[in-house]
Formats: structure tokens, sequence, C-alpha cells
């Protein structure tokens, strides 16, 4: 095999993360404009617009979704298990948001009458609203800790419920996940459109990029001061194979900070939280919409990395029984699995993104209303 077991292991903490970003910041920025169709959108064919910004690649960046979810079932099985056990209902809620948005583009415009139309703007709304409301408040509770145990035959038991998940930090990190998301659907859509559409796009996405900058803020100084963290005190060799509980878990006030004392360098990426946000208001204002675009791409990619940095090696710590919680040491498929696993990413990772580049290549340019008019009864 071309790496040890370790390095394996810190490998595929990094294919994850870059998956997860993938799907934040291709898909998230459907979400946002989704979530912003019925306010930006003051007439059928401006939300027509809005709606075509985005109708020739959704599909496509939802597969970043799908692949993400693939490879945390083949890499880390335990964690996929645990968190379906967890996070059942709240993600099968997330599920049923996300049927309205294949259905909701296809069925809008296939009825003229104006409250068919207005019913599925609304059903694209959730569809584009909920999904990061839930991603959001998952993260919120794994930084937290989530309640389950295993027992010394590795039986998991889970004892919190649906209304545990909806705790205030947690509501926070998905009103930091919304507002994150909006602000990278309008820079898209600024820079897609023209216009009024694209006036109001930017004035949505200063707004949303100082909001993304204060939740960030608190989130941050509530981790630092309000949320204990967790850290290994003891653990068999990291190349090895064991159970989660062998290892022995503490957990600190202040313990989510260390990766930022043992590594400096990982303190840019919450600085480049801030410098982004402020450089999506400053761009917006300016009209530069391409500029803004690619700045809130930075901000959206450095928010999953702080939460990243700062959780390594966990992946889902718990707070029944610290010392159950599972990390990218003891969470991870064997050896050989990961290994083999390696070269499918190795080999499919950049065809996909060459293929993506080429399909936005092919799909740029602006979406106009006289498009719509010209396109009737093929756009969305």
């Amino acid at each position: 095999m071309l790496f040890d077991y370790e390095t394996y292991k810190i490998i595929w903490w990094g294919f994850v993360g870059v998956l997860l970003i993938g799907f934040a910041l291709t898909d998230g920025f459907d979400f946002g404009i989704g979530m912003a169709l019925p306010f930006l959108g003051k007439n059928d064919t401006e939300r027509r617009v809005i709606i075509n910004t985005i109708g020739p690649t959704w599909e496509g960046n939802q597969t970043w979704f799908i692949a993400a979810g693939g490879c945390l079932f083949a890499a880390w099985p335990l964690v996929y298990a645990a968190a379906f056990s967890g996070f059942y209902l709240a993600l099968m809620l997330c599920l049923f948001a996300l049927f309205f948005r294949p259905v909701g583009f296809d069925y809008r415009s296939k009825i003229a009458d104006p409250r068919w139309r207005s019913t599925w703007d609304w059903c694209l709304f959730i569809g584009g609203f909920v999904p990061p409301l839930i991603f959001g408040i998952a993260f919120g509770n794994l930084l937290q800790g989530v309640p389950f145990r295993y027992d010394d035959s590795m039986r998991l038991e889970y004892t919190g419920s649906f209304l545990d998940l909806l705790n205030p930090f947690a509501l926070l990190a998905g009103a930091l996940s919304v507002s994150m998301l909006a602000m990278h659907g309008a820079t898209y859509l600024h820079q897609k459109t023209e216009d009024v559409i694209a006036h109001r796009a930017r004035k949505v996405a200063f707004g949303a990029a100082l909001i993304t900058a204060l939740l960030f803020a608190a989130a941050g100084i509530w981790v630092a001061s309000g949320i204990d963290g967790y850290r290994i005190v003891a653990m068999p060799d990291a190349s090895s194979s064991f159970m989660p509980i062998a290892k022995t878990v503490q957990r600190a006030s202040g313990a989510w900070l260390d990766n930022y004392e043992r590594w400096p360098l990982t303190l840019a990426f919450p600085a480049t939280v801030f410098a982004g946000s402020l450089l999506v208001m400053l761009f917006s204002a300016r009209r530069q919409p391409l500029l803004a675009f690619l700045s809130s791409g930075l901000t959206v990619a450095a928010v999953i990395l702080t939460a990243g940095a700062a959780m390594f090696p966990f992946v889902m710590p718990s707070s029944l029984a610290p010392g159950s919680s599972l990390t990218a040491w003891d969470a991870v498929a064997s050896h050989k699995s990961l290994a083999v696993m390696f070269w499918v990413v190795v080999i499919m990772l950049p065809i996909v993104v060459a293929y993506t580049g080429w399909v936005y290549r092919v799909v740029s340019g602006k979406v106009t209303e006289q498009h719509i008019r010209d396109n009737e009864h093929t756009a969305y």
C-alpha cells in the first residue's frame, strides 16, 4: 500500500472535508437562491429568471452531497451509523425538504395559474432554507457533543431527542449556515442577472455578509468561553486498528482551541471568514459581482475549515460518554478499504471538477427576462 494506516486516516479526513466544501460551494448557492426566490422576484418573469440562473446546474451540484454521503459511509462507517441514529428525524426532515426542489423545478411552470406557481415558489423556498438550517444545527450539536455511547460489545445507545437538538447554540449555528449560504446565493445571482434583480441581489449579499460575520463572531466567542471541548488523553497507536472505547477522552473548557495553539497557522481560517465577508460587502457595494462571488466562496470554505480545524481529530464527540467519541483514528474503515478508495477519489475527483468547470463554462452568461420570453416553453 502507498501509505501507512495513520496517513490514510488523515488523508480521508481531508477528502471528506474537500467534499463538504465542494458541496457547500456549489449546491450552497442553489440553496441561497431558493430561499431568496419569493422575495427577490416580484413577478412571475423575474422569478423565472432567478430559477433559470441555477436551472442547468443544480442537479450536478447536488452530486457533491451524494458523494460526501457515500464517502462518509465508506470511510467512516461508525460515524454514518451513529449520525443516522442520533439525527434520524432531522435528516428525514432535510430529505423531505430536498424533495421539493426537483418537483418544484420541473412542475412550477407547467401551469400558468399564479396560485400554482406561487405554491411551488414557496416549496422551493423550503427546499432552499430547511437543509442549510438543519446542517448548521447538526454542526452546532457536534461541537457540543452528541448524547450517545457504546457498551463493551460496541452496541450503540442514543439518549437524546429531536427537541434536544434545538438548543440555543445549535440554533445560532443554524442561523449562521443560513446567512452564509444566503450570501453565497445572492452573490451568484448578482453576477448571473442584470438590472433590478441584480440590484436586489447585491443588497441582500451585502446584508447577509454582515450578518454572517456577526454570527460567526458570536459563535466563536461562545465556543471559546461557554462550550466544553474535547481532547484525547490516551489512545492506542494511531497506525493501529482499535475500537473507540479503547481511548480516554477529556472534556474541558477551551479544548476546541487546542489545535489553534498547536498549529498557529490555522488561525488563518477564522481570519479569512471576516476578511471574506468584508470583501463581499466591498465588492457588492462597488458592483463587482464576480469578485463578490469568489469572496463569498472563500468565506464559506473558511467557515467549514474553521470548524474542522477546531474539532480535529474528533468527528462525532459524545457528551454522554466522552470515551465513546468517534474520531478520525478509530471510526474509519480498514486499511485496505481506505487504500482502495484513495485511488478511486484520486482518479474520479479531478474528472468531476473538470466536468463541473466545463459545464459552468458552457452555461456562462447572464439570464435575462428576454431570454425567458424567447424560451417560454423550454425554460423552467
